[in-house]
């Protein structure tokens, strides 16, 4: 190969590098990540959820929620005093745990910049956890693309790409991080279930089956399953959102529609021994769509449940009766059954026609 030659190949080669190192470049721009400094850095390290006692949220437009750590467990303080979802507070806490940095793709943000990532005041993700006085962690989140999430941590001036990071953890809507459990029990425990509507009482008891009455009459054809699957719609029974602040006229648990009862036995459990209870819901008006306001007796929340657990607790006789069919009357077979006198499977003649008709 001459000189000419391999200065030509030197050329080739570096166009082609150039190339490469353009569409990289071209392609982080389409993404929104500029590659600018590959230069690492550590995040402030939360070790648990010992490590954390109040942690402060920000979602853009969505406010602000605070939560503290009480004793052993957490509320919110704001925008609302209330008991926490205990379970999502230490998803969030693992999860601030689990974040890594792998580059830094801006040395000094400006407010162009950070609006670009989505890190301005109108779209950023914050969260800041503290123990006592000391905060122990300050981390913006912006968008993510398919290198990571990008994000920046307080005091800091550079942008930065972590991996880790699970948005809908940091994100929920305040309802969320209340506490939602309204009942919790073993439907194999409940000996009676009593729906109440103004008067009109359903009372349904368990010894070896289900029995049941409606205004103090055995209900007819009642269908036992039915039976369970009411039960079975309060035993895990969670608010859909909460009614905090209405008045009792717009919940109507003033004069609720109905007062769900359900009597548990008594359970013996490698905790101990837990006695024979009784659970009570007033259900009152709708709020949306079926769902109703509702309260559990002794305690003020307003809670809102979805209509799977609303229908039960308003259902009319009907809804606990076996499908015409099921229970003595003609079914589907009997009722396409030939009349007397005609043979089984004759084609062709028409319902109630005797043999030896003239058609035939």
């Amino acid at each position: 190969m001459n000189r000419t030659q391999k200065i030509g190949l030197g050329l080739a080669v570096l166009a082609a590098l150039s190339y490469g190192a353009y569409t990289t470049g071209k392609k982080d721009q389409q993404t929104g990540f500029a590659t600018k400094d590959t230069k690492k850095a550590e995040l402030p390290e939360i070790k648990g959820s010992d490590d954390v006692d109040k942690l402060v949220l920000t979602n853009a437009d969505k406010g602000e929620v605070v939560l503290e750590k009480k004793a052993d467990k957490w509320e919110v303080t704001k925008p609302i005093k209330a008991p926490a979802n205990q379970a999502n507070v230490k998803s969030l806490i693992d999860n601030m745990k689990e974040l890594k940095v792998s580059e830094q793709i801006e040395a000094n943000a400006t407010d162009e910049t950070k609006k670009s990532y989505q890190l301005d005041a109108a779209k950023v993700v914050r969260v800041a956890a503290y123990k006592g006085a000391d905060k122990k962690v300050d981390n913006l989140f912006g968008k993510s693309g398919g290198r990571g999430q990008v994000m920046m941590v307080d005091g800091k001036p550079g942008v930065f790409i972590a991996s880790g990071y699970s948005s809908y953890l940091y994100t929920r809507e305040v309802k969320n991080w209340r506490d939602q459990e309204m009942f919790k029990f073993d439907d194999a425990n409940v000996t009676q279930l009593t729906i109440d509507k103004k008067g009109s009482v359903f009372s349904f008891t368990k010894a070896d089956k289900w029995a049941g009455t409606f205004k103090g009459t055995a209900i007819a054809d009642m269908d036992e399953e039915k039976v369970k699957d009411a039960v079975r719609a309060f035993k895990s029974l969670n608010a859909d959102d909460f009614g905090d602040g209405k008045a009792a006229a717009e919940t109507g648990l003033d004069a609720p529609e109905s007062i769900v009862t359900i009597a548990l036995k008594e359970t013996t459990t490698d905790a101990g021994v837990t006695p024979p209870q009784k659970l009570t819901l007033k259900v009152g008006k709708t709020s949306t769509g079926s769902n109703r306001y509702a309260q559990k007796e002794g305690d003020p929340t307003i809670y809102i449940i979805a209509s799977f657990a609303a229908d039960w607790a308003t259902a009319e006789l009907p809804k606990f009766q076996k499908a015409k069919g099921d229970a003595g009357a003609p079914g589907k077979d009997v009722a396409k059954a030939p009349p007397m006198g005609m043979p089984m499977g004759m084609p062709g003649m028409p319902p109630g026609m005797p043999p030896g008709h003239p058609s035939h």
